[in-house]
């Protein structure tokens, strides 16, 4: 059993009947009163976010977790299918358990979060970064070249993408995965 002094990002912890990740947590000291801990999670079950905070010294009941990584094949309406590349075992995951998935393409290797008691997946995680092709991108508007100026691209796995004005449709393109930004262009 675990104290909320041991929160940190990442740790799933078993809250209200349901098992959520810690996406954001602050450990706050006020002048006057007990310390707390201010978290934000996210249920892995269904996404939902929520706001909690945990007193100081509170007892959390921690999920033991183990990752493997697992290469994505494809995509159906209710979710993605995943294969373990040891074992050649497939997975099979809901769209709501994987955050930003509009930048997975198939053959990506993809960060599997697993409860270690039954080995039944809680979440995903792509890699930081991912390089994709420029399918489509609207024309550079001359004369917008003093500013650092944008314009919509659609990557090969239909997202879309703010660029600068140089990219074209062809480019490879490095994109963050976390908030979806250009990184650079790839040669």
């Amino acid at each position: 059993m675990a104290t909320s002094n041991d929160i940190r990002k990442g740790l799933c912890i078993e809250y209200s009947n349901d098992i959520f990740k810690v996406i954001e947590f602050l450990h706050v000291k006020p002048g006057k009163g007990p310390a707390f801990v201010r978290t934000k999670l996210k249920s892995v079950t269904n996404g939902k976010v929520i706001d909690n905070t945990f007193s100081a010294g509170h007892k959390i009941d921690e999920v033991k977790v183990i990752t493997r990584k697992f290469q994505y094949l494809y995509d159906d309406e209710n979710g993605f299918h995943f294969m373990n590349n040891d074992d050649f075992s497939q997975l099979y995951i809901n769209k709501e358990m994987i955050e930003n998935a509009q930048f997975m393409k198939a053959g990506e290797e993809v960060t599997i979060i697993l409860k270690e008691a039954d080995e039944t997946p809680l979440s995903a995680e792509l890699p930081q970064s991912v390089f994709l092709d420029v399918i489509e991108a609207d024309p550079g508007v001359k004369g917008n070249t003093a500013t650092n100026a944008l314009k919509n691209a659609i990557v090969e796995t239909g997202a879309r993408v703010m660029v600068p004005l140089f990219i074209e449709p062809g480019d490879k393109i490095k994109v963050s995965t976390e908030d979806g930004s250009y990184l650079e262009r790839v040669k």
